[in-house]
């Protein structure tokens, strides 16, 4: 959806610029929601730490 509005928006303006930074919102707004699903995993793993 946001890819669509980005694409209608250059092709109403012609700015590259604009085109450029929906198309990042979008990624930023796939990053959030995949963080989401799997939470956050920043703590968790393997941490050899001695203690």
């Amino acid at each position: 959806m946001l890819k669509d509005l980005a694409w209608n928006t250059f092709k109403n303006t012609g700015n590259i610029d604009t085109f450029l930074e929906l198309t990042q919102m979008k990624k930023i707004e796939d990053d959030i929601l995949l963080g989401e699903k799997y939470g956050d995993n920043q703590n968790k793993g393997n941490n050899i730490s001695g203690k």
